[in-house]
């Protein structure tokens, strides 16, 4: 621990002209005590650590002094392409291994570009969560994370329905979603035991077949300590974009027929599901052009009715529910309402 907090010190002092005692401290996370104790000992194995006294002085290398200790090892080479998702890394407990990472680059880096990490965060953020909703890192997600990195496999239980399951899994990547966590894997094809020490009654998975789990629903992952062989042609982002269109598709279960204005068209993909609706208005288009007042009518795959209720308020006048007749009938009240308050 303490070799380690040294090489940082050495990677920190080299990346930069100088830092404070005060500065140091923060980024190690000591005291200023154990800092002048961490320096001494540095001068002492030979490494040219020089204290400037005064207000604003402060810890510098001298003589040009650079360290061979730049190497990047896996875990941090593997974390330096996630340092872009700062939220991600932390919750999945790779944040000290970033950090390492973005030290050992930086202080590889000439003089002159070394501002370009600070540059770079200064320009770019990423904040994955949703709007209005308190993003919540699931407890397993670090031991979920550790199996997926490793290429072994782990034994999960989570809840799914109105019961818990357990499975065997090939953990092959996870996938942060709107501040939601999922992991794609692959059943190993021998469940879990269950509570009573049996495994559980309910066939398990095809073996070959990748699934998507939610990271919190896991009720308890334990890791194996076998390696299985991951599949190279499995491409992640593939993955997840085909059956994230598949699912959102499964979710569109009814069908409301609409007439837009021009700007109402323009607007559809804005309030409800953006595929479902260009879909909906290129084959009213390829139906025919609109009406003599420039309105189209348009047949669009809804998740229900009262959904597509929510939705659709949205477009005001510049869209008419034309059926189902239910739903019709509740926009006219809806918009008798609205009159009648801003009569």
């Amino acid at each position: 621990m303490r070799a380690a907090r040294l090489i940082k010190m050495v990677l920190l002092l080299q990346s930069r002209p100088s830092m404070t005692a005060a500065e140091l401290a923060r980024e190690l996370e000591v005291s200023e005590r154990t800092v002048a104790r961490d320096v001494l000992s540095l001068s002492e194995a030979g490494v040219p650590v020089y204290a400037d006294r005064g207000r604003a002085g402060g810890y510098r290398l001298i003589g040009g002094y650079r360290t061979r200790l730049t190497g990047l090892g896996r875990s941090e080479a593997e974390a330096l392409f996630l340092s872009g998702v700062p939220t991600a890394l932390r919750e999945m407990g790779l944040a000290d291994a970033a950090s390492a990472a973005r030290l050992k680059v930086s202080a590889a880096l000439l003089p002159e570009l070394r501002d370009a990490a600070a540059g770079a965060a200064q320009r770019f953020h990423l904040d994955a969560p949703a709007w209005y909703q308190e993003p919540g890192t699931p407890a397993l997600l670090p031991a979920v994370a550790d199996a997926v990195w490793d290429d072994r496999r782990l034994t999960a239980r989570y809840h799914r329905k109105d019961r818990e399951v357990g499975r065997e899994l090939e953990p092959y990547g996870l996938v942060l979603k709107a501040g939601v966590w999922y992991l794609a894997a692959r059943a190993g094809g021998t469940p879990a035991p269950g509570p009573g020490g049996t495994p559980e009654a309910a066939p398990a998975p095809d073996s070959g077949s990748y699934r998507v789990y939610r990271v919190d629903r896991f009720t308890a992952v334990t890791a194996t300590g076998e390696r299985f062989t991951r599949d190279e042609t499995f491409d992640l982002p593939a993955f997840w974009a085909a059956r994230a269109e598949q699912f959102a598709r499964s979710l569109l279960r009814a069908e409301v027929v609409l007439r837009l204005s021009a700007r109402g068209v323009r607007q559809l993909p804005y309030v409800t599901e953006r595929a479902a609706a260009r879909e909906a208005i290129e084959r009213a288009e390829r139906a025919g052009p609109p009406d003599e007042h420039g309105r189209l009518t348009v047949t669009l795959a809804v998740e229900s009715a009262d959904i597509a209720y929510a939705q659709l308020l949205a477009l005001g006048p510049e869209g008419e529910v034309l059926a189902p007749r239910a739903l019709r009938e509740r926009f006219a009240a809806a918009a008798r309402g609205a009159a009648a308050l801003y009569d």
